[in-house]
C-alpha cells in the first residue's frame, strides 16, 4: 500500500510533465507521421498515398543537393565551432579581471534574436556597403559578392555561425574547471610542457563533455534554417539550401504537408543514424571509474 502511494504521489508530481510530452510531443510526431503517409495541401481533408512521398524523396533532385549542402555545412561548422569553444574556454576559465564579462559577451549571440543577427550579418556582406569588403579594400583586395556568390555562399553562413559558441563555451569552461589541480601539479614537476599537460590531462579529462559538444553541435548543424533562410533564402542556385529549409519550403510554401513530413521523419532517420554511429566511436572518452575491458 505504501509502495502504491509512493508511485501516486511521484506520478502526480510529474504529471505535468507526462501530459506537456504527451500533448505537445508524442502525439503531434504521431500525426505527423499518419501526415507523411497521405497528400494534403493544408486546407483539404488528407488523402492516404502510403509510402509515395519517401519514395519521392530518393528521386527528388532538390532533396538530395539540401542534404549535400547540409551535411556539407556540418563537416566544416561543427568541428570550428568545437575548436574555437574550446580555445575561448581555455583562455577565460582562469578569472582575471574581465573574464566575466567576456563570458557574457560571448554567450550573448545564443540568446538574441537569430533574425537580428541574420539581418546584422547580411549587412556585413552586403558586396556594396558591408564592413568585410571594406576591410578588404583597405589592403587592396578586390571586394566578394558573399552571399550572391555559389562558392562562398555557404563558406559566408559557417563563418557567420562560429559566432554561436556561447552554450558549448560555458560547458567547456566547467569542465576545465573540473580538472584536478593536482595532475597539472605533477606533470610540472615532470617538466611537461603545456602543450603535453593539455594533450594529455585536459583533452582526457573533458573528453566526456567533448564528446556531448559534439554530438549536440551535429544535431543542432543539421536543423540550421534562421540564417540560412534570413540571408540566402536558400540561393543562389540552391548553394544554401540546406534540409531543413527545403522542408519549410515543401510544407508551408508549396503546401505540400504530407511531403513536408516525410522529409521531417527522414531527417530525424539520419540525425539518429549519425547519433548512434558517433556513439559506436565513442571509446576515446574517458569515464573516470570505468571498469577497462
Amino acid at each position: 500500500m505504501k509502495k502504491r502511494k509512493r508511485w501516486l504521489t511521484g506520478y502526480a508530481f510529474i504529471s505535468l510533465w507526462l501530459f506537456g510530452l504527451l500533448a505537445f510531443t508524442l502525439l503531434p510526431m504521431l500525426y505527423s507521421f499518419y501526415i507523411s503517409l497521405t497528400e494534403w495541401d493544408f486546407i483539404g481533408t488528407p488523402r492516404f498515398i502510403g509510402l509515395k512521398n519517401y519514395k519521392q524523396i530518393f528521386k527528388d533532385q532538390t532533396a538530395r543537393i539540401a542534404l549535400i549542402n547540409t551535411a556539407y555545412y556540418t563537416v566544416f561548422s561543427v568541428p570550428l565551432r568545437l575548436i574555437l569553444a574550446l580555445i575561448v574556454a581555455l583562455m577565460l576559465s582562469k578569472p582575471y579581471r574581465g573574464s566575466n564579462g567576456m563570458r557574457v559577451l560571448f554567450y550573448m549571440p545564443g540568446i538574441i534574436s537569430g533574425v537580428a543577427i541574420s539581418a546584422v550579418w547580411s549587412r556585413l556582406f552586403d558586396p556594396f556597403y558591408g564592413g568585410f569588403n571594406d576591410i578588404l579594400a583597405r589592403f587592396g583586395i578586390p571586394g566578394q559578392a558573399w552571399l550572391s556568390d555559389v562558392h562562398l555562399a555557404m563558406p559566408s553562413i559557417i563563418l557567420m555561425n562560429l559566432m554561436y559558441i556561447g552554450t558549448p563555451m560555458v560547458v567547456f569552461i566547467a569542465a576545465v574547471k573540473g580538472v584536478p589541480a593536482e595532475l597539472y601539479e605533477v606533470a610540472l614537476l615532470d617538466g611537461a610542457s603545456p602543450w603535453k599537460r593539455f594533450i594529455h590531462i585536459t583533452v582526457p579529462m573533458i573528453s566526456p563533455i567533448l564528446f556531448y559538444n559534439l554530438i549536440m553541435q551535429i544535431i543542432q548543424s543539421f536543423q540550421v534554417f534562421t540564417n540560412v533562410y534570413i540571408m540566402t533564402n536558400g540561393g543562389p542556385a540552391n548553394a544554401t539550401m540546406v534540409f531543413v529549409l527545403y522542408l519549410y519550403q515543401s510544407a508551408f510554401q508549396y503546401l505540400r504537408m504530407g511531403y513536408g513530413s516525410a522529409l521531417a521523419w527522414v531527417l530525424f532517420a539520419i540525425i539518429l543514424i549519425l547519433t548512434l554511429l558517433v556513439f559506436r566511436t565513442s571509446g576515446w572518452v574517458y569515464f573516470e571509474g570505468k571498469e577497462e575491458k
